[in-house]
């Protein structure tokens, strides 16, 4: 029998694809989530445990990311609760740049467990699915990154190589970079956009302060204003202005587009 796999974060944006995969493959996954299949919280250990009765491996999306203060001991906890079920087998999504990430990653190595690390760069579908939708629908988006050069990753790749290493062979111990196949910067992504959609849509770079201060009058959380601040202003330097061939290594494929995933999107309808 195929063993069962843990998708914790499992209705986000990777899990969810993951689950979809996996799915297909007919291997049977449990949904990890505050919104849905078993109930699963950061914030409470208690749901840890009974979400891992069963379970032989396990994707971890930690939320809000692993740059948020008290990640790595949350990430060590995780693993040593994984452990104890008896699910050694644990895949990390991690940020690609993050140094506060780096210490999450450690937690997971030093539990003893057959991991893995997907090291991912700035998603795609952040214009799609998450906070920048509503500014795209809007026909201009204010961010506070200016000439800095990111090699966007499409989600769909992520969740392509989280199924390849939880059930292939080889994997165990690597740390994957995942990005795109080619650097453009967020005017650039814009651009993309309103190419493929054939809207206007306008970028403008702002300064870091106002946009914490207008994601906290939009009512954002503040940890999560605090974590998007910190990417805009420490991640977003240029120290990741350069791709990598994790997808190529995990999948034998290149990665998704960027282009690619604006044209399909935007079939969709959901850019209006």
């Amino acid at each position: 029998m195929n063993p069962l796999t843990l998708v914790i974060g499992g209705t986000g944006k990777t899990g969810r694809r993951l689950v979809q995969r996996l799915t297909a493959q007919e291997r049977p996954v449990r949904i990890g989530s505050r919104s849905g299949g078993v109930p699963f919280d950061w914030e409470d250990p208690a749901t840890w445990g009974p979400a891992f009765e069963g379970v032989d491996a396990a994707y971890i999306s930690y939320y809000p990311d692993l740059a948020a203060p008290g990640a790595p001991a949350a990430i060590g906890a995780l693993a040593e609760t994984a452990m104890k079920a008896g699910a050694r087998r644990l895949v990390l999504l991690s940020g690609r740049g993050e140094e506060e990430a780096r210490a999450g990653e450690r937690a997971l190595a030093a539990s003893g467990a057959d991991w893995t690390v997907l090291r991912c760069s700035w998603f795609n579908q952040n214009f799609s699915e998450d906070y920048l939708l509503d500014s795209v629908l809007a026909g201009h988006v204010y961010l506070p990154a200016g000439e800095v050069e990111e090699p966007f990753l499409d989600a769909d790749d992520i969740a392509d190589a989280a199924a390849a290493v939880l059930t292939q062979d080889g994997h165990i111990g690597q740390v994957y970079e995942l990005t795109g196949p080619r650097l453009l910067t967020f005017a650039d992504a814009v651009a993309a956009i309103a190419a493929a959609t054939g809207r206007t849509i306008g970028y403008t770079r702002v300064p870091v302060e106002d946009f914490s201060a207008s994601l906290t009058s939009e009512g954002v959380p503040g940890d999560v204003v605090g974590l998007l601040t910190y990417l805009f202003t420490s991640v977003l330097d240029g120290r990741n202005a350069h791709v990598c061939d994790g997808v190529q290594r995990v999948l034998g494929r290149p990665a998704r587009d960027f282009a690619d995933y604006a044209r399909n999107t935007a079939a969709t309808g959901v850019w209006g």
